[in-house]
C-alpha cells in the first residue's frame, strides 16, 4: 500500500499512456485442468471455456469447465480426505509445517504468480508482484502459525462435573472466490480452513482461474495430502450452485455481489442448512472534514477509489466533502485523475490497467451515462481509454446527490462521485443510509470528530486518515447487506470450527 501511495504522488498524464502493442508476459500457462484428489483432470463433460486477456479481449488459454458432476467428484474426494485421510488426524504442528513450506514456495514463485494474476486480471504487475503476492505469502504464514494454537477451554460448572470444550474442524468447506483479487481471496479462504484441519472444494471465478491453479500445485508440492484441496473452475449457475447446494458440504464461504450472496444463502438453507459466511458488496463513504489537509485528502481519496481499477468491494466510492472545502477539493481531485496513467499493466509506472471483461466495461459506461443524465457534473473522463481492450478513463463526478444511481449502485470501476455535506450529524445520517455497510474512511485532524464518526458509522471497517490498510490479523467483513461473518485474523477461524462441550461426572473431587 505504501508503495502505491508513493507511486501515486508522481504526476503522469493519461494522454501519455498510449496503449501500444501489449507486452507478452514471459510465462507459460501450464495448469488449465481441474484439480481433484491431487490430480489435474479434464472436466467430466470434456467442456472448456476461454479465459481472456482484458488488455485485448484475446484468448489466453482454454480452461476445463467444471459443472455439477465435477463438483460432486471434488466433494467426494474432500469428504474422503476429511473422514479417512491424514489431514485432520495429522498433528497441528505438521499441518503448520506444510503451510510454512507452501509460503516459502509462494515466495520463490512470486513473479510467476504475479504475471499470471496481471495477465488474467489486468491489475498492474507492480501491484501484484510487490504488494499482493507478498500479502498472500504472509497470510499463509499467519494461518500456519495458528494451526497449533487452536484449542478449547476448561469450563467451571455448578456441580460435580468436569466440563471441557473442543474446537473441531467443521468438515468439507466449499469456497467461492471472486475475480478482483483472485489469489488474495484464495488465501483469505483456504488459509483458515486448512489451519483448522478442514478439507476444501474451491470454485474459482471464471474470469480468473489461472493463478489459483498454479498456487494449488505449489501447495501439493509442499506436502498437502491428496483430496484436501480441490479446485474446480466453472460458472456460478452450474458449478457454484452445485457447490452451495451439495448435501455433503458442511460449510460454504462466498465473496462476491450481494445479489449472488442471497442465492448462495438460499441454496445452503434449502439443502442441508450448511454454515454460511458471506463477504459482499459495498458503497463505502469516505468523509473529508473541513479541517483536512486538502492535498493529502485528495491523494488518499483518489487511492481509495481508483485502486485496482476501482474493482474493490470496499472502495471509497462516495466521497463526502465538507462544503467549506468542496470546490477546492473538486478541482484538485479532477486534476489528479487527469494525471493518472492508464495503460498496459505490465509496463512500468502504469497506475491503472483494464477492467476485467466486456460485461464490467459496459456496466461502468452505463453508470457513467446515468450520472450525466441525472444531472451530476462530469469533471473529467467518462469514456473508453484507447481503442482496444477494456480500458476506461479515470472519471470524476461532482454535484452528486444521494438519490442518484452513481451514489447508490456499486459501480466497481474508476468512477469517483463527490458529494457535499454541511455537518457531522448530517453526514453520519447520509453515510449510513442504504443497504451496505462494508467500510468507511474518515479524514480529519480532530480526535473527537474521528471518535464520533468511528462509533456512529455502521460498517465493518473504519480507516482514519488512511485507507485500504489490510493485514493478516485485521478482520474484514460487513454490516447489513455487505455480508455475514469476518475474514482474516482470529475471527475467521470460527468460520471453520465447531464447538463441542464434553461433560464428565466427578467423584469426590479435590476441588471444583
Amino acid at each position: 500500500r505504501n508503495l502505491l501511495l508513493q507511486r501515486g504522488k508522481c504526476r503522469y498524464s493519461t494522454t501519455a499512456a498510449a496503449i501500444d502493442e501489449p507486452v507478452t508476459p514471459p510465462i507459460k500457462v501450464d495448469y488449465t485442468q481441474l484439480l481433484i484428489n491431487g490430480e489435474f483432470v479434464d472436466a467430466a463433460s470434456g467442456k472448456t471455456f476461454e479465459t481472456l486477456d482484458p488488455r485485448t479481449g484475446e484468448v489466453i488459454a482454454n480452461i476445463a469447465e467444471g459443472d455439477a458432476e465435477d463438483i460432486n467428484q471434488a466433494v467426494c474426494a474432500a469428504r474422503t480426505a476429511f473422514d479417512e485421510g491424514p489431514w485432520p488426524k495429522m498433528t497441528a504442528y505438521e499441518r503448520s509445517r506444510i503451510m510454512f513450506r507452501f509460503a516459502d514456495l509462494l515466495e520463490k514463485h512470486n513473479d510467476e504468480l504475479a504475471m499470471l494474476e496481471t495477465w488474467d486480471n489486468g491489475k498492474p504487475y507492480e501491484q501484484a508482484a510487490k504488494i499482493e503476492i507478498p500479502m498472500v505469502t504472509r497470510l499463509f504464514r499467519y494461518y500456519g502459525g495458528w494451526a497449533d494454537k487452536i484449542h478449547g477451554l476448561t469450563v467451571p460448572a455448578d456441580g460435580l462435573h468436569h466440563v471441557q470444550t473442543l474446537h473441531e474442524p467443521i468438515g468439507v468447506a466449499g469456497q467461492i472466490i471472486p475475480w478482483n483479487f483472485p489469489l488474495l481471496m484464495y488465501a483469505w479462504k483456504v488459509g483458515p480452513a486448512l489451519a483448522c484441519g478442514n478439507s476444501v472444494v474451491l470454485k474459482t471465478a471464471e474470469q480468473t482461474p489461472l493463478s489459483a491453479l498454479y498456487a494449488s500445485k505449489l501447495l501439493h508440492e509442499a506436502g498437502l495430502p491428496a483430496g484436501v484441496l480441490n479446485v474446480v473452475s466453472g460458472f456460478g449457475p452450474t458449478a457454484g450452485a452445485a457447490l452451495a447446494s451439495h448435501m455433503d458440504v458442511d460449510k460454504i464461504a462466498f465473496t462476491g455481489s450481494t445479489e449472488t450472496g442471497k442465492i448462495v444463502l438460499q441454496l445452503a438453507a434449502r439443502s442441508n442448512l450448511k454454515s454460511v459466511t458471506l463477504e459482499l458488496g459495498g458503497k463505502s463513504p469516505f468523509i473529508i472534514c473541513e479541517d483536512a489537509d486538502i492535498d493529502q485528502a485528495v491523494e488518499l481519496a483518489h487511492f481509495a477509489l481508483f485502486f485496482n481499477q476501482g474493482q474493490c468491494c470496499c472502495a471509497g466510492s462516495r466521497t463526502y466533502v465538507h462544503e467549506r472545502i468542496y470546490d477546492e477539493f473538486v478541482e484538485k481531485a479532477k486534476a489528479r485523475a487527469m494525471k493518472r496513467i492508464v495503460g498496459d499493466p505490465f509496463k512500468a509506472a502504469v497506475e491503472q490497467g483494464p477492467q476485467i471483461d466486456l460485461d464490467q466495461f459496459e456496466k461502468i459506461l452505463r453508470c457513467i451515462r446515468s450520472g450525466v443524465e441525472s444531472g451530476a457534473t462530469l469533471e473529467t473522463g467518462g469514456t473508453q481509454h484507447g481503442d482496444k481492450g477494456y480500458y476506461i478513463q479515470p472519471t470524476v463526478f461532482s454535484n452528486v446527490k444521494d438519490d442518484m444511481l452513481i451514489a447508490q449502485e456499486e459501480i466497481f470501476g474508476p468512477v469517483q462521485s463527490i458529494l457535499k455535506f454541511r455537518d457531522i450529524d448530517e453526514v453520519i445520517r447520509r453515510a449510513n443510509a442504504g443497504p451496505y455497510g462494508l467500510a468507511a474512511g474518515v479524514f480529519t485532524k480532530d480526535i473527537n470528530t474521528a471518535n464520533t464518526l468511528t462509533r456512529a458509522l455502521r460498517v465493518g471497517s473504519v480507516w482514519i486518515n488512511c485507507y485500504d490498510v489490510f493485514d493478516a490479523a485485521i478482520p474484514f467483513g460487513g454490516y447489513k447487506m455487505s455480508g455475514q461473518g469476518r475474514e482474516k485474523g482470529i475471527y475467521s477461524l470460527s468460520n471453520y470450527l465447531q464447538v463441542k462441550a464434553v461433560v464428565t461426572p466427578l467423584k469426590n473431587p479435590a476441588w471444583l
